[in-house]
């Protein structure tokens, strides 16, 4: 009898040894990352391919990034695809850059790790945002570029899958064919440049100069700003009037609210004369063309560029090809004190 109650203690130690080893301590999981921008994305248990929706009727993620929510124009922009994103099927979450591109990088991060379906992005440094935008498509997320484009060399779709924007060479051509008509016997013109490096400068300022006369158009100065900020715009300005003074016939301003700080320095050394040219077509800009103080803007549609933008995710996600290189321009108006008062006031 001893014998078999030894022999079941020992069968009952053997069991509960087997029952610790097989037993491995899971580590606790770690909280994911909060933003304000970005909530928390459900567990749903199974992996959905980032480029298709959840297929329970969800709407599909899409991320905004961009430059910063401070510029007009962005805010604007934001407005909109809010306005228009479920009738694509999307639902929109904007990621603000604040001027700072590690943390344009960091949103993408983040959209890869949570499943999005595409992001449209305008971003502070076009080249610094190109490794993680390649890293998310690998990862099968659409990548939009939105109301600019990359730099050159990397503008096509082996680095980005679409770019919705206003064709920003042909707005420094029109900035200079309407200079041209309005001294056809020549003048003496400043450039004010955009955010500097910003595929938007880079290519107003390149239709700007490939489309002047250099025989009657003479090019006193030109400088870009470190951001799309009015008061650069206005510090540069106050610059070339030290430099050149009464020599300045015409102002080349890359956007219309930089040409609110560009009147301003005119206004503070009275020289009221000076023909201003401006592109964005934002309210300032319109008001500055309605009270004389600037004399041509040249506006972008952004509620072209929001839809444009929305159907080429659409199609990419059906499979289709986008022609041109996924390029796709929103069309502009040349706003002149003619014909301000027949066009819609833009609401930015």
């Amino acid at each position: 009898m001893k014998k078999r109650i030894a022999l079941l203690l020992a069968a009952v130690m053997v069991l509960g040894l087997a029952a610790c080893g097989g037993k491995t301590e899971e580590p606790a999981a770690s909280e994911p990352v909060q933003t304000e921008e970005a909530p928390e994305a459900e567990a749903s248990g199974e992996e959905t391919p980032a480029a298709e929706p959840a297929g329970d009727g969800s709407l599909a993620k899409v991320a905004f990034i961009t430059q910063s929510l401070a510029n007009p124009s962005q805010a604007y922009a934001w407005k909109l695809i809010q306005q228009y994103a479920a009738d694509y099927g999307f639902e929109v979450t904007v990621f603000d850059e604040d001027y700072d591109a590690q943390n344009g990088v960091a949103a993408i991060g983040t959209c890869v790790s949570q499943g999005y379906v595409g992001i449209m992005i305008n971003p502070t440094d076009p080249s610094a945002m190109i490794p993680a935008i390649q890293e998310a498509r690998e990862a099968g997320v659409f990548v939009g570029i939105f109301s600019s484009e990359l730099p050159e060399g990397f503008a096509s779709t082996e680095y980005r899958d679409f770019a919705c924007a206003t064709n920003d060479y042909m707005c420094g051509e029109e900035a200079a064919k309407a200079l041209m008509e309005a001294f056809p016997d020549g003048c003496k013109v400043v450039e004010v440049g955009g955010q500097s490096g910003h595929s938007a400068q880079i290519l107003r300022h390149d239709g700007f100069f490939d489309t002047i006369d250099t025989a009657k158009v003479e090019v006193l100065d030109t400088k870009d700003c470190e951001a799309w900020a009015t008061e650069d715009a206005m510090a540069i300005m106050e610059d070339f009037i030290v430099k050149h003074g009464e020599d300045i016939q015409a102002v080349f301003c890359h956007w219309d609210n930089g040409a609110t700080g560009v009147i301003e320095a005119l206004k503070a050394a009275e020289m009221n004369d000076v023909y201003v040219i401006g592109v964005d077509g934002c309210g300032a800009g319109y008001d500055q063309v309605k009270d004389g103080t600037q004399a041509l803007c040249i506006g972008q549609s952004y509620q072209n560029m929001t839809t444009f933008s929305f159907e080429c995710i659409q199609k990419l996600m059906n499979g289709e090809t986008l022609p041109d290189e996924g390029v796709v321009y929103a069309p502009v108006d040349i706003v002149t004190k003619d014909n301000v008062e027949t066009l819609p006031y833009p609401e930015w």
